[in-house]
């Protein structure tokens, strides 16, 4: 039987492809770049085909490098980004491009949900606090605003689902992205139908649910000739990027913890219930009879990828790592504010801006390097103190993405937090989860716990205590100033609208 494993990644910046073994051993990797387009203010969109052409060059790419046949590969799946709007005609021709996860354009459509349905029925459904970033805002967005296209939309899909769909030719919806609809019954997994209505949200816009390890197609003879797959091999339905990472790095069971080190930052905490918070972000986990409790902040990696860009364009990321390692933590007593697109949780604020404070003449760029790491841990160390008040209590996390190769920064995040930090050996925690979907839906794993026992852990981080008494008053500081500095943020974006 075939046992090599395709996992395809919509991330923001990048479509990555990785070819795994039966072992979690990756046999190659491609990552095929593609940008975001900036129109207006608030605005953040990237081509439904854009992902295409890259996800089709990436699998092409990987498995030349791979000297795998293609009648080898027993299944693919698909991960992507959350909160897209894939606007499909009758045909599947994409009728505009996609708001992904940082646009927020839709304000005027969240404050009109408040009003006609009102926030407790939404979250009493969806478990989430409602934000201009979801699917269902944009999407009434769309009806107000390009009410011609909106009357020409079939079906609206997510990044992995359309994705999923250019390589079958099925349209389906995954539980684990289902969050970013208000009228999807987060503990239920469907549709809402009549707040689906209530809402002017016609039933058939909504894809089929399909679970994020079953097969819902397979990969027809043109995506064949396109990527180098067989016709014919099993694709799943997929699911969430956080989701598919969070099950990357192993984590299945209850109170098992990922953190996220990526573009975006935040946290996802494994639960056996349905048990929100108003200020976090609930979903299904990939894994059936799960729930991930988690934390989402716009300035991960993305924060220090900006400051580098602007301000250190002569270093590489490995360099500013180590010019952080020799700042002294609390860098000066500088502290960073990470929101440079907006905050998601637990602030929900599109209007919070980045902020260093405590600058001086004395401060050093190393300074302001660490800063940086350490404002996007004091943003982790807020959505634990959050999920701790729904019950979620986390020792350790097991982390992904780049910032987790950074020793430094995974120190400075133990020692903010309070919890032991584990890297684990795969660098491809996103796509390992979504080939891992695929595994269990055709078979090459007999169960889940099969399925990630070949993930070891290749470092760990224990707290300091002294450090970790030090970062708890910086951390009461940044948590002030984000209080104090809320309203001026607010009032001086609502001034710029207008």
């Amino acid at each position: 039987m075939p046992d090599c494993l395709l996992g395809i990644d919509i991330g923001t910046s990048a479509c990555k492809a990785v070819l795994f073994r039966k072992d979690g051993a990756a046999a190659a990797a491609a990552e095929v770049p593609y940008a975001v387009q900036y129109p207006r203010p608030g605005w953040a969109e990237q081509r439904p085909e854009d992902w295409q052409h890259a996800a089709f060059q990436a699998v092409r790419t990987v498995l030349a490098r791979s000297g795998v046949q293609p009648a080898e590969v027993a299944g693919v799946g698909v991960d992507g980004q959350s909160w897209a709007m894939v606007a499909l005609d009758d045909r599947g021709a994409v009728l505009c491009p996609s708001p992904i996860w940082t646009d927020t354009r839709a304000r005027a459509e969240c404050e009109e949900m408040k009003r006609s349905v009102g926030e407790a029925a939404l979250f009493a459904c969806s478990g989430n606090p409602l934000t201009p970033g979801h699917t269902l805002p944009k999407v009434l967005w769309l009806r107000k605003n390009a009410p011609a296209t909106f009357s020409r939309t079939a079906k609206v899909l997510q990044s992995n689902s359309y994705l999923v769909y250019c390589l079958t030719g099925e349209m389906t919806q995954d539980p684990s992205q289902g969050y970013g609809w208000e009228c999807f019954d987060t503990a239920a997994g469907g549709w809402n139908l009549p707040l689906a209505r209530s809402l002017g949200i016609p039933e058939t816009l909504l894809p089929p649910i399909a679970p994020c390890s079953a097969v819902v197609g397979r990969v027809t003879a043109r995506a064949a000739a396109e990527t180098g797959l067989l016709a014919g091999t099993p694709v799943v339905a997929g699911g969430l990027d956080a989701a598919c990472s969070t099950l990357g790095v192993g984590v299945v069971q209850p109170g098992q913890t990922q953190e996220q080190g990526g573009q975006a930052g935040g946290m996802s905490i494994c639960l056996d219930a349905c048990q929100p918070h108003p200020a976090l972000i609930l979903s299904a986990h990939v894994v059936p009879g799960r729930w991930l409790l988690q934390g989402g902040t716009t300035g991960g990696g993305g924060a220090l990828k900006w400051f580098r860009e602007q301000c250190c364009p002569d270093l590489t990321f490995e360099e500013m790592s180590r010019a952080a390692g020799e700042a002294q933590a609390g860098s000066g007593g500088m502290v960073f504010l990470p929101y440079l697109a907006g905050e998601r949780s637990p602030l929900w604020n599109p209007d919070a801006q980045g902020v260093f404070y405590g600058l001086s003449f004395a401060s050093s760029r190393a300074d302001m390097i660490r800063a940086v790491m350490e404002g996007v841990a004091y943003s982790l160390r807020h959505n634990l103190d959050t999920a701790a008040e729904a019950g979620a209590t986390v020792r350790e996390m097991r982390a992904t993405g780049g910032s987790s190769r950074s020793d430094v920064w995974m120190q400075i995040k133990a020692d903010v937090t309070g919890c032991r930090m584990l890297a684990p050996a795969s660098e491809h925690a996103a796509a390992r989860g979504a080939a891992i979907l695929a595994g269990i839906g055709v078979g090459v794993y007999g169960d889940w716990q099969e399925a990630v026992s070949g993930i070891a852990i290749e470092r760990q981080y224990a707290p300091d205590a002294a450090r970790h008494a030090l970062y708890m008053r910086q951390y009461a500081l940044y948590r002030r100033l984000a209080a104090v500095l809320e309203p001026v943020m607010n009032e001086t974006n609502t001034e710029r609208r207008k």
